[in-house]
């Protein structure tokens, strides 16, 4: 049942919602304008129901405005932010769809940095020497049915044992943890790495801060990042978590998935994983319009 006071904050200004929801009816997109109008319908209940006063409001665009100025090309808090948040992983559920020989995807996080040199079979995706055990990992990529996706791209990326990537870390080697492969005829992929450890986001800017008002700690727990990608198959980004991490269960992201966590095995002395990997393909061009305007996106 709807309070009094909810009641009463439903009826503020009402003509101010649909005013401004009319003034998009010239919009370009008809995605934008749905969305948009969803979005402002929900933000202004927001004000409406909370009562958000004006010193409020200032603030939170203040902590908007710190958060777009932490971003660079190696750090991205907004991403930060929408992780915490749990909105990543909300998009990500909306838009991927897991299934019987589909691998489930999680979040892309902000330390993605491009594609890498490409590796062969079985190279190892360090540029220096690390204390962290060495980790065997290798695996098949196949389609819904089980049949090898030939010439994936696999790209993988991880922190070194100080709990640092590369982009965050100027005594690590630009690339460093990083690499990319491609599987060969029957689908399989091998590199050489070393077992990763958890680590805590960020947390020295708005997207921490909040975490902290919001009683929450910033650990990630042990993974590794990988991004499969190959003509006619949706590019898959997921992750692989190792068994045991005390952060599996309150992951600040919320990234884990149960099928994604896996357990290394001894193999001749070596820690190794080995995992499959499976592509969904991707829906036919144009049914998906693009519904907002990005930067150098005339339309």
């Amino acid at each position: 049942m709807i309070g009094r006071e909810e009641s009463a904050a439903a009826e503020i200004f009402p003509e101010l919602t649909r005013d401004v929801i009319a003034r998009m009816d010239q919009a370009e997109s008809a995605r934008l304008r749905d969305v948009m109008e969803i979005v402002i319908r929900h933000l202004h209940a927001i004000v409406r129901e909370a009562m958000i006063t004006q010193g409020e409001w200032a603030q939170a665009i203040d902590f908007l405005t710190r958060a777009g100025k932490m971003c660079s090309e190696s750090r991205q808090e907004l991403i930060l932010l929408s992780d915490i948040l749990g909105i990543s992983m909300l998009v990500d559920a909306v838009y991927n769809g897991a299934g019987p020989g589909i691998t489930d995807s999680t979040v892309l996080g902000p330390f993605y940095a491009g594609q890498q040199r490409e590796l062969a079979q079985g190279d190892s995706i360090l540029l220096r020497e690390e204390t962290g055990e060495p980790l065997v990992m290798s695996g098949r990529v196949t389609d819904p049915e089980g049949q090898p996706v030939a010439d994936a791209l696999i790209e993988v990326w991880q922190t070194a044992p100080n709990q640092l990537y590369d982009v965050q870390d100027k005594d690590q080697p630009e690339g460093h943890l990083r690499a990319s492969f491609r599987t060969d005829a029957a689908g399989l992929y091998r590199f050489q790495t070393i077992l990763p450890v958890s680590y805590p986001i960020p947390d020295d800017g708005p997207a921490g801060q909040l975490l902290a008002a919001m009683g929450r700690h910033p650990f990630r727990p042990a993974h590794v990042h990988f991004m499969i990608s190959a003509p006619g198959f949706r590019t898959l980004v997921t992750h692989l978590f190792f068994e045991g991490d005390q952060y599996l269960e309150s992951d600040a992201v919320f990234g884990v998935k149960r099928s994604l966590v896996v357990r290394p095995e001894l193999d001749a002395g070596t820690n190794t994983v080995k995992y499959h990997f499976g592509l969904v393909r991707e829906l036919q061009p144009g049914s998906r319009p693009p519904s907002f305007v990005a930067a150098g996106n005339k339309t």
